[in-house]
């Protein structure tokens, strides 16, 4: 199905040449030609069956005795096709909240998820007769496709190369809405937003992960604090040995790093410990 332009003509025209055809009518009926003013009666009891209004942004599917014949899409008072069976379409941006879902990421982690879907029809032929009901196909189809990219990705890389539903929102709501506009082009629908509202691991698994998310936090400080702490020790013994300040063999150099690195490295104060000197 395709949409197409329904005929239509000012719907005022038409009551006119209704209301003419009308007082015409009865004029014959009056004057002893019944057979003509009956006629005209009945065409125009006939057309005042193809009048109807359009609001602003909705569209109207006009059949014919189970034949699409087209949509009227312009706001106001026409008059199209007699003997016609209309349904209407909202052509208006709609916004559709998915519940949240509990899905498996590509690790087989238990994650909770919910999307917010901006829409519009774009056709109303597809949107009437090519699915049973719109607004339950969007639904179902958007809770389809969020399980299904869910799947694709993980909760969170930790460190590693690649997209993760945490760290990628932006890419995997990009990834949404360009699946969910494939699904939904069947039913004449548009898709202008996908994101993401709702995200975080299911409940069984939440403190398991968040120990997880905790450790890898305070492994990459460590990692930091110690490619800091031997760049500190090797400028400090470079320093020592430019200026020379002190002569140092490689045992000493060995005990000064160390000691420097413990300082520095270990998450308590340092306890200083003065040497005073040797009794020989």
């Amino acid at each position: 199905m395709l949409e197409t332009k329904a005929w239509r003509i000012n719907g005022f025209l038409g009551i006119l040449v209704i209301l003419v055809l009308g007082a015409l009518g009865v004029m014959l009926v009056t004057s002893g030609s019944e057979p003509a003013g009956v006629a005209l009666l009945v065409v125009a009891v006939v057309l005042s069956s193809g009048i109807i209004v359009v609001q602003p942004n909705d569209a109207k599917a006009i059949t014919f005795f189970g034949r699409y014949i087209g949509s009227v899409r312009d706001s106001g008072f026409w008059l199209t096709v007699p003997l016609n069976n209309r349904k209407k379409a909202t052509l208006r941006v709609r916004n559709f909240d998915s519940k949240t879902l509990k899905v498996n990421d590509v690790h087989g982690n238990p994650v909770e998820i919910a999307a917010v879907v901006v829409f519009r029809v774009v056709d109303s032929a597809k949107a009437l007769f090519d699915v049973e009901d719109y607004m339950k196909f969007v639904e179902i189809q958007s809770e389809t496709a969020l399980r299904h990219v869910t799947t694709k990705y993980p909760y969170d890389i930790f460190g590693e190369e690649g997209h993760s539903l945490r760290g990628n929102p932006d890419e995997v709501a990009q990834e949404l809405a360009r699946e969910l506009q494939e699904r939904l082009a069947v039913a004449g629908v548009e898709v202008i937003e996908a994101r993401l509202t709702h995200l975080a691991y299911a409940t069984e698994i939440a403190h398991a992960m968040l120990q997880r998310q905790q450790a890898s936090a305070i492994l990459a400080a460590r990692q930091i604090i110690v490619e800091g702490a031997v760049g500190m020790a090797k400028m400090a013994i470079e320093n020592l040995q430019r200026d020379h300040v002190v002569e140092l063999d490689e045992e000493r150099k060995v005990a000064m790093i160390n000691n420097l690195l413990v300082a520095i490295v270990s998450d308590r104060s340092a306890q200083p410990v003065i040497n005073t000197g040797s009794l020989y």
